[in-house]
């Protein structure tokens, strides 16, 4: 029997906050340092999107993003009933990641509000659509497979975040996750452009949902919260 929904969703707010946190933390300090080689900021990303993955894919899944959620629920691997909760759970944990990095480091690079670099908006907007749709491929065959912690595909989604912030952050940011690009963007007050961001990874995200339906003979191997088990 799948965790109570309430759980579930302290699950999505833990590891939405730790990824968050992790993440744009490591942008903070290299403002604050002076600057690291770029595989240092795609190593930290690695890490912020692989602890909560493992530490909470038993709980909840581990979407720790609104449109890893919504392409769930839109190619039917997981009920639309629960995407609300989850969706409202990865957002504030999303706000007390960014929080905690604002109070714990200081506003300092827009606190990694992610942000179109030299205007570079047409590509930021490709990048970001490219790497989402990698992104919720590489969770859809994870949810396909149904795997479970201790599995060493569970690395497959921070190896994708990790090479997106190592090609493509020094244009868009990298995000691939609008919680990520939200949270930093209100508290820092730093909204350039963030379109690119709310329109391109949604959309990614919904193409591969519309193109890759589960098989049915992976009905029963899908992890918590799948379609056909509301219980």
């Amino acid at each position: 029997m799948k965790p109570a929904l309430p759980l579930r969703c302290a699950a999505e707010v833990a590891g939405t906050a730790l990824l968050v946190g992790i993440g744009t933390a490591s942008i903070v300090l290299e403002a604050k340092t002076g600057g690291v080689a770029p595989w240092v900021l795609a190593v930290a990303w690695f890490a912020a999107v692989t602890l909560p993955v493992f530490a909470f894919v038993s709980i909840s899944g581990s979407h720790l993003n609104p449109v890893v959620t919504v392409a769930l629920a839109t190619s039917g691997r997981i009920a639309w009933a629960e995407a609300p909760a989850y969706i409202v759970s990865q957002f504030a944990g999303a706000f007390l990641g960014s929080a905690a990095v604002l109070s714990g480091l200081g506003n300092y690079a827009s606190l990694g509000a992610t942000v179109p670099q030299n205007g570079e908006v047409v590509g930021a907007f490709v990048g970001e659509f490219a790497f989402s749709a990698l992104l919720v491929a590489v969770v859809f065959h994870l949810a396909d497979r149904g795997e479970g912690p201790g599995s060493w595909r569970l690395f497959l989604p921070g190896i994708v975040v990790g090479l997106s912030t190592f090609f493509i952050g020094p244009v868009s940011g990298s995000s691939l996750n609008p919680a990520r690009t939200v949270a930093p963007a209100v508290l820092s007050g730093v909204y350039t452009d963030i379109w690119v961001y709310l329109i391109a990874i949604p959309i990614a995200a919904i193409a591969v949902a519309l193109a890759w339906k589960p098989r049915s003979a992976d009905i029963l191997d899908r992890g918590p919260g799948r379609a056909d088990d509301l219980s």
